[in-house]
């Protein structure tokens, strides 16, 4: 559930920690307890985002994918999620160094009051530390105080009711039709020990179409909404893993049937780049 050393440009990539597999029946639950917000931000795990930073960074980062791309579509039939009053985790495939700042672009787009956080490899943040005013934290790669690092935050991120948790379970970059996607472990944990918490699976890809730059094109999955409460068997880690990884390749394939019907309609774009191959080139065109 790390990220990676960034190259000098962009964002750090998403290096996430993992997932599930069938749907697991769970038994009715009262509705949680409203959840209360911390008082204290020095106890805080969080990394202390800078809203300033974070908005010029955006502004960065939508003009960065826009020089590179031509649009960025998301799929009418996998809207993003309303779950208000829950946090939400959202688990993606690793197609590419540009998920970061895709996933930084559908945060702004599709949840523009929500606080976001991911993981990043804490050798990267090291390097780039404003990367933690970004919403970031730091976890060590392959060692077991980077499990008790992810752990820290994400229990206290899944007890507020407002924050998004970007992950991608994978852990490392992987082609958009490999299947099964199988993720790291980590993300199988959260709904075995944290709170009631709404998890999204959701599907990128970079493909060509009809002109110049490559489309970027996404689509959420179905969102499921999983409650803790003392009357439920945990279910074990390593099933919930399995059952998120099916649910990705789901989605995966749903938005991949799109990708090659090629068809506009099928999605809402959110970001739209000028066409056209060059100005010398269009203008002879014209």
């Amino acid at each position: 559930m790390v990220v990676n050393a960034p190259s000098t440009s962009a964002a750090a990539r998403l290096v996430p920690l993992a997932a599930t597999r069938d749907a697991l029946p769970l038994p009715a639950c009262k509705p949680a307890a409203p959840r209360a917000q911390p008082t204290s931000v020095a106890t805080s795990t969080l990394p202390r985002v800078s809203p300033w930073l974070l908005r010029a960074f955006a502004v960065y980062s939508r003009w960065f994918v826009a020089r590179h791309f031509h649009t960025v579509r998301l799929s009418v039939a996998g809207e993003p999620p309303h779950v208000p009053g829950l946090p939400l985790v959202v688990y993606v495939n690793h197609a590419s160094w540009w998920d970061p700042l895709v996933c930084l672009l559908l945060q702004q787009r599709c949840f523009p009051g929500r606080p976001a956080f991911a993981p990043i490899d804490a050798t990267a943040l090291a390097q780039y530390r404003f990367f933690a005013r970004l919403g970031f934290f730091g976890v060590e790669q392959n060692h077991v105080r980077g499990a008790a690092q992810f752990w820290r935050v994400a229990n206290e991120l899944l007890q507020r009711s407002d924050p998004i948790l970007w992950l991608t379970p994978q852990g490392r970059f992987a082609d958009a039709r490999e299947r099964p996607a199988r993720f790291r472990a980590g993300l199988g944990h959260l709904p075995e020990r944290g709170a009631t918490a709404a998890y999204v699976p959701l599907a990128l890809e970079y493909a060509f179409w009809e002109e110049r730059k490559p489309e970027v094109l996404g689509r959420f999955g179905e969102v499921e909404i999983v409650e803790q409460c003392a009357s439920r068997r945990p279910a074990r880690a390593v099933d919930w893993t399995r059952h998120f990884e099916e649910k990705l390749a789901r989605t995966q394939d749903a938005l991949a049937a799109e990708v090659r019907r090629r068809e506009p309609a099928d999605f809402r774009t959110l970001l739209h780049a000028r066409s056209g191959v060059s100005l010398g080139y269009d203008t002879w065109r014209r």
